[in-house]
């Protein structure tokens, strides 16, 4: 306490009108908490910008102030006016604007809560969690990971509700709630943005399994086998989840897994020699100790038996004794690596997070790897994909992301040809693997041949984070994320400045791209105010995603440090959605329709990427375009807008906006016709994309054509894609799949009646 403060006898009144003794230790806290959320860390000297010399200063003269002009009373107001004042006077503008702006949010959560309508809506939003079931609620379904009907479901969405509340009240601007609110723009999982969580993230398994790893409950050692690597893989998984708000990724599954296959092999090679040593009674004629070291030395599981001949020299008894250890080994190996997928598959399937509300959302890229621990690895997971879950059900998770690359797994004579075959077929009968095209012109402009971590990997939302402006040697998918997005209302803008409603014979469409301007750069804003939010949060606060090193570099800093100079390297992506519709609005027809169209949204969208590029060049920030994941914001924006401007016909008139650039599923068209109009989009949406192909028969009974679909993305210049097929639900033993005449779950034929009772025993597991 200063000399000056100890003369100072006042009362506080504060808003309720209660009055309390003067502490001008409140008043030093709130001032530093101003100069806290602008302070910066120098990445060399590791200094701050401002210290507690800055914060005194301005203390010093907001009680001077205080001396000077109050004598027994003084209001909460009067002092945050001093302080803002005191700020200004002392040349901390930036500390001034961000102390000004959070006493603005903080004056406008209390009107909130004052606000008979707002109270209102958001009563009747807690009641319906409470009262409604999933199917009732559209809160419910926000999260498709989420089962809102459940008890920790529910108390996760009521959880969110709150969060959303305070986040529009407090931590962000007016403006930018008010734009989401009114459907405009939305705000992907504010529910997290107090949190400072970040979206999504590509994980390296290969940095966790080195020194082992901590999920803040007890420390896990490194691997020594498949089994285990499976295990870790998916315990990594499951932690990373609770420390962001979205998926997570793994880039190059296979690699990761490989060495795991080897270790496994040489336990098992070891014992095998052992065993049939010991089974012929010549174990004392060969020293397992030399053979252990032998087999240590072992670069793969494929090698020449004769690379033992030192040992059992020209013997040839000891001869085909080695290589029947080395047949038996590789055949248990092999076994042991279809259990270790079949687990982590189920493990994906099963495990929980978040308080027991939500299995982690999970994703997988492989199929490049053509070592033969690699392939193992690929094939046995295919396997074990195709095998379903424990009744047969096809599995959810992982999302699976087949990588298709010329010259590895493309043609007859690449050495993961067979591979990519099997990966066809399982995903005519199960939906997945999905495709990702690493010789699409965006993606090769990465890859770097021998150099697996230049293959861009996806998120199965469709996420992609490859460049990075802040360091132009890092260009790779691993270790990095989306930080968060917010997606435009684009039919809106169009609606505005188009044909549809019949106010004008022909677009305004320097009225449309003004405006689709501004509302990107009012994104822009709202996505760097997050940031910050993220960026002012400590390493402790991510025990596994930043202090385990899953986010490149997190572990070089300390618990207490800020979070920029790691979370620079990420993403913050700006989406959209409905472009088909805002085509219809402005022109009367959509990209699927005519060329003229086509272009147009070549257009629209190419502005965007610009605009988002030139973001990225003013701010040395990863600004990117991602076609949005619609979810339940095709319903949102299109009911928002269908109140306001009713039912306009191609625009308003359905249920739904369509998925970002998608040619619409309603609309009648060729395979061939709908890739070659989306796939130039692909290139222009860097944060992310995927093409749907929607088939309506059994694709397992027609591989050839599935495949041949695969080919036509790949030729047309997709990035990432999918086929969607019919998935059969028996209504009886609930198995999911592909059913034909027999159901694999529980053998009823078609058609056939089973007795109330049976169905009973079946589904109690009696």
């Amino acid at each position: 306490m200063t000399e000056t403060e100890e003369k100072l006898e006042l009362v506080v009144v504060k808003r309720n009108g209660k009055k309390v003794d003067f502490d001008g230790t409140k008043i030093a806290l709130a001032i530093k908490k101003g100069f806290d959320s602008v302070n910066e860390q120098d990445e060399e000297t590791g200094k701050y910008k401002y210290d507690d010399k800055d914060i005194t200063k301005v203390y010093n003269e907001v009680i001077k102030q205080i001396e000077k002009n109050y004598t027994d009373k003084i209001k909460i107001e009067e002092i945050q006016d001093l302080i803002e004042e005191s700020l200004k006077k002392k040349g901390y503008e930036e500390v001034y604007v961000s102390f000004a702006e959070y006493r603005d949010r903080r004056t406008q959560s209390r009107e909130m809560f004052v606000d008979d309508k707002r109270m209102h809506k958001f009563l009747k939003t807690i009641e319906g969690l409470g009262l409604k079931s999933a199917s009732e609620d559209d809160t419910k379904r926000e999260n498709a990971n989420v089962d809102g009907d459940t008890a920790m479901g529910t108390m996760l969405q009521y959880g969110s509700t709150v969060s959303k509340e305070f986040a529009k009240a407090y931590l962000m601007k007016k403006k930018f709630s008010d734009a989401h609110d009114n459907g405009e723009i939305h705000i992907h999982d504010m529910d997290f943005l107090a949190m400072g969580t970040t979206t999504c993230m590509q994980i390296e398994l290969d940095r966790l399994f080195k020194k082992g790893f901590s999920t803040g409950h007890g420390y896990l050692r490194p691997p020594k086998d498949i089994a285990s690597f499976s295990a870790l893989a998916a315990i990594a998984v499951q932690a990373n989840q609770n420390d962001q708000h979205g998926g997570q990724s793994i880039p190059a599954f296979d690699f990761f897994m490989a060495p795991g296959v080897l270790m496994t092999f040489k336990k098992q090679f070891k014992q095998q020699v052992s065993d049939y040593l010991d089974l012929q009674g010549l174990l004392s004629h060969i020293s397992m100790d030399r053979v252990a070291r032998e087999i240590d030395k072992l670069e793969s599981i494929n090698f020449s038996i004769e690379i033992f001949k030192p040992i059992y020299k020209d013997s040839e008894q000891l001869e085909r004794l080695f290589t029947k250890a080395y047949e038996k080994a590789l055949a248990k190996t092999d076994r042991l690596t279809y259990q270790a997928m079949e687990a982590f598959i189920h493990n994906l399937n099963t495990m929980h997070s978040r308080a027991g509300a939500q299995v982690p959302f999970s994703s997988i890229n492989f199929g490049t790897d053509i070592s033969p621990e690699g392939r193992m690895v690929s094939l046995n997971f295919l396997k074990a994909t195709d095998a379903g879950l424990g009744k047969g059900e096809t599995p959810i998770f992982p999302v699976s992301i087949f990588k298709v690359k010329e010259g590895v797994n493309y043609n007859p004579e690449d050495p993961n040809y067979d591979i990519f075959k099997l990966s066809c077929e399982v995903s005519s009968k199960r939906l997945f693997p999905n495709f990702s095209f690493l010789d699409a012109p965006f993606n090769l402009s990465f890859y770097k041949p021998g150099d697996y971590r230049t293959e861009v990997g996806y998120m199965g939302c469709r996420t992609r984070v490859m460049s990075d402006i802040t360091d132009l040697n890092n260009q790779t998918t691993g270790g990095r994320g989306n930080l968060s997005f917010t997606s435009i209302n684009l039919p809106r803008i169009a609606i505005k400045h188009g044909i549809c409603l019949k106010e004008r014979d022909k677009a305004d469409m320097d009225g449309f791209y003004k405006e689709l301007g501004e509302t990107m750069e009012l994104v822009r804003d709202q996505l760097l105010e997050r940031f910050e939010i993220q960026c002012n949060k400590r390493c402790y606060n991510f025990p596994f995603l930043i202090e385990q090193g899953v986010w490149t570099d997190g572990d070089k800093l300390k618990p207490t440090d800020r979070m920029r100079k790691i979370l620079k390297h990420g993403s913050l992506t700006l989406g959209f959605i409905g472009l088909a519709e805002t085509l219809k609005a402005l022109i009367g027809e959509h990209h699927g329709e005519s060329e003229k169209a086509q272009k147009l949204g070549l257009e629209i969208i190419g502005f965007m990427r610009k605009k988002s590029d030139e973001f990225s060049k003013d701010y040395n920030l990863n600004f990117a375009l991602i076609a949005t994941p619609a979810e339940g914001l095709s319903g949102r924006f299109v009911n928002i807008d269908r109140a306001i401007y009713g039912k306009i016909k191609g625009v308003t008139d359905r249920s739904y906006y369509t998925n970002s650039f998608h040619v619409p599923v309603y609309y009648n068209t060729s395979i061939k016709h709908k890739l070659e109009t989306e796939a130039p989009y692909h290139e222009l949406t860097n944060g992310g994309h995927i093409s749907y192909i929607e088939f309506d028969g059994n694709t397992a009974m027609n591989v050839d054509a599935f495949e041949s679909v695969i080919r036509m993305m790949k030729e047309v210049g997709i990035g990432y894609g999918a086929i969607n097929h019919p998935v059969d639900r028996d209504p009886v033993c609930g198995y999911v799949g592909v059913i034909g005449d027999v159901c694999p779950g529980c053998g009823r034929k078609e058609f056939e009646a089973v007795p109330l009772e049976e169905v009973r025993n079946y589904q109690c597991g009696c």
